[in-house]
């Protein structure tokens, strides 16, 4: 392949997936059994010129390829508020990606499509970081992080390094934190998980973090709420929670027998400290809510659909919540997205409200995702208020900041 025997888009990806290998210092190449493409979504020109090279020389991916968010909803365009002339290279660089083979599911959470879920101990090439420490952490599965680019190459060959996250030993917990003094209340809700995850980010460094102290039946949502707050305030592409992830019945096999570098209490100071992080006000009106970062599984938009009620949003407030196009058609089937919509939050697919313009409001803007709380100030330039999926419903509904700050004490 290397030699272009198979084509030169198939040359020109073995040679940079080579070149990298060699950086990192990988001694063979292995075999993946599919990829996830971050690189769809139009950071600039430079995005759409790699694509269309690519496409221009015959690639075609051949692994089960699947696409993460774009910038533009091709289910309700009209949702745009950016340039023109930008939509129309966006759209190019999406039509590049589905040319090329890829499936065009859209959606920074590939790991909710069932048939395309890795097994455990299987080697992948995806991109986007709360997939990659999803399928590390989550499911078992070994991807190592890639960019832009690298993880279109790998689909195109079925190859990647053999580097990084995907050998043992880079495998191996270094890290302990060991929850302390948190109530059975706080470990019950949702709102804890993204805020740990935060914590845990930003005090991992490159390590490989374990935390310990969390309950065993832990759902998935959960754990993706940890995985992408890591991943964003830290570089976290695999965490291991003791008797919870498959790398992880023991604090021992977390840690392949060895002592760990460091080991850190965490308390409800602790976590109360890093809730606050994740806000730049805490009171007074809202301008707009954004939930669905990662994008909202179908237990998350029957769980939405509960708590909206009989609540309206309130005038001048904008409500979104983003979710997977295949998610969205099961949640259609049960009749939750029509109460979604009834309460006055709109539904975005294929994008995300952090990456691109669709929020129209200046601010501020509450959300329930620490990763959304993270970006978006640098993003859109907007102030943003942290809080749990009630607390936002709520205020939704009223147009004002409403929190329970009692729950971490």
């Amino acid at each position: 392949m290397l030699e272009g025997a198979e084509g030169q888009a198939t040359a020109l990806a073995m040679r940079l997936l080579v070149g990298v290998g060699e950086a990192a210092g990988a001694e063979a190449l292995l075999d993946v059994a599919s990829a996830h493409i971050d690189g769809g979504l139009y950071h600039g020109r430079a995005s759409l010129d790699f694509a269309e090279r690519m496409a221009g020389l015959g690639a075609r991916v051949r692994v089960p390829t699947t696409l993460n968010v774009g910038s533009l909803d091709l289910l309700h365009p009209e949702r745009f508020r950016g340039d023109p002339a930008t939509a129309r290279a966006a759209r190019e660089l999406m039509d590049r990606h589905v040319e090329m083979g890829c499936r065009p599911t859209w959606t920074c959470a590939p790991y909710q499509v069932a048939e395309v879920r890795p097994a455990l101990g299987q080697h992948v090439a995806w991109g986007e970081s709360n997939a990659i420490v999803f399928v590390n952490s989550v499911l078992g599965a070994r991807t190592d992080r890639y960019g832009d680019f690298l993880d279109l190459c790998a689909a195109v060959a079925g190859r990647a390094p053999a580097a990084g996250l995907h050998l043992d030993g880079n495998r191996l917990g270094r890290r302990v934190f060991r929850l302390d003094g948190v109530s059975e209340d706080l470990l019950d809700q949702d709102v804890l998980y993204p805020v740990l995850g935060h914590l845990v980010g930003t005090r991992t460094g490159p390590s490989v973090p374990v935390i310990e102290g969390l309950p065993r039946a832990l759902s998935e949502d959960r754990l993706k709420a940890l995985g992408a707050a890591a991943a964003s305030s830290g570089s976290v592409g695999l965490f291991h929670a003791v008797g919870v992830t498959p790398e992880a019945e023991t604090l021992d096999q977390a840690l392949g027998g060895k002592p760990p570098e460091a080991i850190e209490r965490v308390g409800p100071s602790d976590l109360r400290a890093a809730r606050d992080q994740l806000s730049t006000v805490t009171d007074g009106r809202i301008g707009a809510v954004s939930l669905g970062t990662p994008h909202a599984s179908l237990g998350e938009l029957e769980r939405l659909s509960a708590i909206v009620g009989g609540r309206r949003v309130a005038p001048g407030v904008e409500a979104f919540v983003a979710t997977g196009r295949d998610v969205l058609s099961q949640a259609q089937g049960r009749g939750w997205v029509e109460v979604i919509e009834r309460a006055g939050f709109r539904i975005l697919t294929d994008t995300c409200t952090y990456v691109t313009p669709v929020i129209q409001s200046p601010g501020p803007v509450m959300t329930d995702s620490a990763k959304w709380a993270y970006y978006a100030p640098g993003n859109l330039g907007v102030p943003v208020v942290f809080g749990s999926i009630e607390e936002c419903v709520r205020s939704a509904a009223s147009g004002r900041v409403e929190r329970e700050d009692g729950l971490w004490d």
